[in-house]
């Protein structure tokens, strides 16, 4: 995320604290200063620092400056992502007879929309503290493939997280159906007949809970930088995907949008995130079936 803060900075963040907190001796930047600015984009990319860099109380590195930026950073990608991918998905993948289904609430999705934006900026908060640990150097991601630790971990980084946060994120789900914790998981099992917009629908407590091995891994094991980007992505579009309640979906192997529609309709099962794994080896599985309220409509299609 350092590289990502470097070019907010130079495009949009300097001069927004450049205005808020002038700093009233600054002289404007030397080259000296110029060059020792965008450290970590420039090991990809030579963007030069705007003439407002300096020009703040807050320097860049202050911390303050780097939780508020960071802060504003999430709540914007994410509020951009969540809007936009379940708009596509909603108009691609979903299956719009779910709207007349007997479970489906009225004005379900605005309610959605309404509850993921308010848990938005308080994850955002929430989670910030990670990403200045990690653009102040206590977190193990590195730049390039010859930095990692031998010449096959640039491909074992991938099954390691997925196994890592999967197995994260089943306990952490499984706990939160725990009767003393439940309250905070309770809001999220509101749609029992999920859309793509109930994927960020929760308590901003669950949800950041559930994140939790995902912003973990990277203090553990190594990282490289883009492959964290790739995967920040593939996390948050994946998230998008298992809540378009398809029901046609077959496999025994990945926990997809059928088996997590399995849980939202009968609650105990299908905690894990990626593969059904844990689910297996903890007796929560339930394999992902049509519904009946679809299968009366296929039935109806076909006479």
């Amino acid at each position: 995320m350092d590289v990502i803060l470097d070019v907010v900075d130079t495009f949009a963040l300097d001069r927004f604290y450049a205005f808020i907190l002038p700093d009233k001796f600054a002289t404007g930047l030397g080259n000296n200063t110029l060059s020792n600015l965008n450290e970590h984009v420039k090991h990809y990319y030579p963007l030069e620092a705007s003439h407002w860099a300096e020009a703040s109380a807050w320097k860049r590195d202050h911390i303050g400056r780097q939780l508020i930026s960071f802060m504003l950073i999430m709540w914007i990608f994410g509020v951009t992502l969540y809007l936009l991918g379940s708009w596509i998905i909603l108009h691609t993948m979903y299956d719009k007879r779910l709207f007349k289904h007997p479970r489906y609430l009225k004005n379900q999705m605005p309610q959605e929309i309404m509850q993921g934006m308010i848990a938005m900026p308080i994850m955002a908060i929430l989670t910030a503290p990670f990403f200045v640990l990690e653009t102040r150097g206590y977190s193990k991601l590195y730049d390039f493939t010859s930095d990692s630790p031998f010449a096959a971990y640039t491909w074992l980084q991938y099954p390691i997280f997925v196994v890592f946060t999967d197995t994260g994120i089943y306990w952490i789900h499984r706990w939160l159906h725990l009767p003393s914790i439940y309250p905070l998981h309770k809001p999220h099992h509101k749609w029992v007949v999920p859309t793509p917009f109930t994927s960020y629908a929760f308590h901003p407590l669950d949800g950041w809970a559930q994140s939790l091995p995902y912003h973990i891994f990277p203090f553990i094991f190594p990282l490289q930088k883009c492959a964290y980007l790739g995967l920040f992505a593939f996390v948050t579009f994946w998230t998008l995907f298992i809540h378009d309640a398809e029901y046609l979906c077959d496999s025994t192997i990945f926990n997809g949008p059928g088996c997590h529609t399995m849980h939202h309709l009968y609650f105990n099962y299908n905690y894990g995130q990626y593969v059904t794994l844990w689910d297996r080896l903890g007796g929560t599985y339930r394999k992902g079936e049509e519904d009946k309220f679809i299968q009366e409509q296929n039935r109806k299609k076909i006479q």
